[in-house]
């Protein structure tokens, strides 16, 4: 009832529904879907979340719920309901209430897919990785060919997802007074020590909100860039891009 569903589009939400990945579709007339909604853009980005809780709590609603993401827009994600709430940047204050489900498990945003020329292509890389969804789709994915000062959906800003500290990428070690966040490596900071990409990016956020408690410029390890991999590498560089 809300936006126009193409064949490809449909065929990716009973792949992937419930589950992280979003879809940006142009609006029904009459949709009824406020301006501030939709950025005043002609789409609408939707989703069906997978989390029992957040199930339950759109059944009781009974309609679509506007859901923006739970943090001062450019500062790093929350992955808790602590995160939500923390008051270096966080929404403590400004908010009613935190519904606690316990922390996100799977720790990146949604991929989000939308429609250019009629194919589709990826927006955002996230926590569904978009080898699945090209195989669901049989051909590759194409890539947005935006300005990244005027996105059109969640995530494309060229700085985003920042801590207060400077970010260094594909660090071989730390350098003199850095805080070293590793991964496939033992550590204080390590995003997985096995080199679990899943449980990499489930701790990306968390990780990047303890190194920056340290007070000091930040160093990352390489991650590799393939599946999650590529996600995590998408907010790591754009933490790390210089900010306005």
């Amino acid at each position: 009832p809300l936006v126009h569903l193409p064949p490809e589009a449909r065929a990716l939400a009973q792949a992937f529904w419930p589950g992280a990945l979003t879809l940006v579709l142009p609006l029904r007339d009459g949709a009824r879907v406020a301006s501030l909604v939709t950025a005043g853009l002609p789409t609408l980005a939707i989703r069906v979340p997978a989390h029992p809780v957040a199930q339950d709590l759109l059944r009781q609603v009974g309609r679509p719920v506007a859901a923006p993401s739970a943090n001062v827009s450019g500062r790093i994600s929350p992955t808790s309901a602590a995160h939500v709430l923390d008051p270096d940047g966080g929404l403590d204050g400004r908010i009613a209430a935190v519904l606690d489900a316990g922390p996100c498990p799977v720790g990146l945003e949604s991929t989000i897919i939308g429609w250019q020329d009629g194919l589709p292509v990826l927006l955002r890389p996230g926590g569904l990785p978009a080898e699945a969804i090209e195989a669901a789709l049989g051909r590759p994915l194409g890539r947005h060919a935006g300005d990244p000062s005027t996105p059109n959906a969640p995530g494309q800003l060229s700085s985003h997802y920042a801590p207060n500290a400077a970010l260094r990428l594909e660090a071989k070690e730390a350098g003199e007074g850095e805080t070293l966040i590793t991964f496939a490596a033992p550590g204080p900071f390590s995003l997985s020590a096995h080199g679990d990409l899943a449980e990499a990016a489930a701790n990306l956020f968390d990780m990047l909100r303890r190194a920056d408690r340290e007070g000091r410029p930040i160093a990352v390890a390489p991650i590799p860039d393939h599946g999650l991999g590529r996600a995590i590498n998408d907010r790591l560089r754009r933490a790390a891009a210089p900010r306005a």
